[in-house]
């Protein structure tokens, strides 16, 4: 296993998915990537209370105007149809954090009347004591994951980093920390991988629209799989296996989500899908993963140990 570093330059940054994006590094199957990654918003420091600050320039206002991605990785033997594997090794958080809330147009924003004063808070990220702080006196324990992890999608153009999509990008899932793998639909040549968003912690659902959005340093490891094809993204993670569900419509979501788990209960234990169905609803969590993209997260979550199955019975 080789361990490359991707610099932080403008080379590696770029603020959209696209499958015309030339790569900036190419490794192989099982080699580690070292990741030197901005906020999502491209602040080269803390900012200030009201939001300004120093942001990386030159930034293309059509190419660089959403979250500052590190990429794409060029995966030698990637090909569509197979599952790029993206197993998370190490994140470590930068010294600071922020977070928005309110102050724009969102369906959240007006029912909670929150669309006029925006609040911006900048937290203090205090590795030692493991703890995210805010000037107020609260603090919360940090919980750092990558907000967004994808591949090129197969369309041409170029495409928003916003939406989650099969191919992933971002998801925005709290559970995805180190010790997680990720599995995503290889779409292109290569996957041409990208990373960004780092977030410090963040609740289920990232109710405001943002979590605390930090720089961050990662450690990822790619593998590849064609032995299964995938219709969305799906996790292994220290809280369980994940099935997600991505779609504007939070119900639509919530079906993929359940669809998936059962697919995963079929095919692993033999079971019908009206049994399946029956084991999700007694032993499967399901939580809203994001509603701050556009298009909505859901995803089912299979703890360790949910299901108990008798020796040699299926």
């Amino acid at each position: 296993m080789t361990v490359r570093k991707l610099e932080l330059n403008r080379r590696s940054l770029h603020g959209h998915f696209s499958s015309d994006l030339d790569p900036v590094l190419e490794i192989d199957a099982g080699d580690s990537v070292e990741f030197d990654l901005l906020d999502a918003r491209w602040y080269l420091e803390r900012p200030n209370l009201d939001g300004s600050g120093i942001k990386f320039e030159p930034r293309a206002a059509a190419l660089d105007s959403g979250h500052a991605l590190c990429g794409p990785v060029f995966v030698r033997g990637a090909k569509p149809g197979m599952t790029l594997a993206v197993r998370v090794d190490a994140l470590t958080p930068g010294a600071w954090g922020w977070q928005a809330a309110g102050g724009w147009q969102s369906e959240i924003n007006e029912r909670l009347g929150l669309t006029e004063n925006r609040g911006f808070f900048i937290w203090a990220i205090d590795l030692a004591a493991g703890l995210a702080r805010l000037p107020l006196g609260a603090a919360v324990p940090l919980a750092p994951f990558l907000g967004v992890m994808g591949v090129a999608p197969a369309e041409a153009g170029n495409h928003s980093t916003s939406p989650p999509r099969v191919v992933g990008g971002n998801l925005d899932c709290r559970e995805l920390v180190v010790g997680s793998t990720l599995f995503i639909p290889i779409k292109v040549p290569g996957a041409l991988f990208s990373a960004g968003d780092g977030h410090a912690a963040q609740g289920d659902g990232e109710s405001c629209g943002t979590a605390i959005e930090c720089p961050m340093k990662a450690k990822l490891t790619f593998t590849l799989h064609d032995d299964f094809e995938l219709q969305n993204p799906y996790a292994l993670t220290p809280a369980g296996e994940i099935a997600f569900g991505l779609h504007e419509n939070l119900w639509e979501a919530t079906a993929q989500a359940l669809e998936g788990m059962i697919a995963i209960l079929v095919r692993r234990h033999g079971v019908s899908r009206e049994e399946a169905f029956a084991l999700v609803s007694a032993a499967v969590d399901l939580r809203v993963t994001q509603i701050a993209n556009g298009v909505n997260g859901v995803h089912a979550l299979l703890r360790p140990g949910a299901i108990r199955w008798r020796d040699g019975e299926k």
